[in-house]
């Protein structure tokens, strides 16, 4: 963080009906959870932290404690506070497997409760299930008891009619469809988005008000290429990393001799012919050779 040269720049309002120690709470909150002061970073001092905002040292240590009890921040006595560290559940959202699945991997304990099951007539969201009817799905996952996201998904109603709440419950939906019907997720559709949640959702997820949420949506494929599932699901951004491996494009194939082939790349085959074709020039100018000195 730095200073305002401007006391009018300082981010706290006086004048505002919200008290100073939760306007200082917040402008800190806000630059945790951003990491613009990330884990293990020292806060400033309570003399400092007054000076720079202009409060008095009691809005400062009421500040400081709430940021404590909400477990943003360790404070200690002799060492002054730093931003404590965050347990993150990360999600590779380039991979087939679901968030329970991935969740489960990592040693943390996942819940499920399923908020709703119904039958639902198809609309243009889900018309690429190719059913009138859709199995209309809404879930609450919890991770390590806290609520980390809030999925939607539909399935095409006639294929998974005996599918039950029961069964869904503290339960990955994928390992379901693929020890009841034989359904296994192999490929799939992803878009990511930051969107405002509702009041549903912010309250299901423990989130304050106009906080944003990550949403992930997609349509996924089962082993014969045929639509299973459209779903959305609103991910807590506290709680929550998206991870995407990259791996570098493949270079395309261009001719010999062409302009573009000598910043390519070149594979293992096409220096295998290359190294053929100069061996057969190779032994056309030595049949020359032989012949003019004849």
């Amino acid at each position: 963080m730095t200073e305002p040269d401007d006391p009018r720049e300082r981010p706290l309002d006086a004048g505002s009906s919200e008290p100073l120690h939760l306007q200082l709470r917040g402008h800190l909150r806000a630059q945790i959870l951003n990491h613009s002061l990330p884990p293990g970073t020292s806060l400033p001092s309570e003399a400092q932290l007054q000076v720079r905002y202009g409060v008095s040292r009691s809005v400062v240590r009421q500040a400081l404690g709430a940021l404590t009890d909400e477990g943003l921040i360790e404070r200690g006595r002799g060492r002054g506070s730093t931003v404590a560290p965050r347990r993150e559940h990360h999600r590779l959202v380039h991979r087939t497997s679901g968030l329970s699945a991935q969740l489960g991997s990592t040693g943390a304990s996942v819940g499920t409760e399923v908020l709703s099951l119904t039958v639902q007539d198809a609309d243009a969201s889900t018309a690429v299930l190719g059913t009138p009817q859709v199995l209309a799905l809404e879930r609450l996952r919890t991770a390590d008891g806290v609520p980390i996201a809030v999925i939607h998904t539909w399935l095409p109603a006639p294929v998974f009619s005996a599918l039950d709440a029961e069964s869904l419950r503290d339960a990955s939906l994928h390992a379901v469809l693929g020890e009841q019907f034989g359904v296994q997720i192999a490929s799939g559709k992803r878009q990511i988005r930051a969107v405002p949640g509702d009041g549903d959702l912010l309250r299901l997820l423990h989130l304050e008000a106009s906080s944003p949420v990550l949403l992930l949506e997609g349509t996924s494929f089962d082993q014969d290429g045929r639509p299973v599932e459209v779903f959305s699901t609103w991910h807590h951004p506290d709680h929550v990393v998206f991870d995407i491996d990259i791996q570098r494009e493949p270079v395309a194939q261009v001719s010999a001799g062409s302009p573009a082939s000598s910043a390519a790349v070149d594979t293992p085959e096409v220096v295998a012919d290359r190294a053929r074709r100069l061996g057969a020039e190779l032994l056309r100018f030595a049949d020359g050779l032989s012949t003019t000195e004849r």
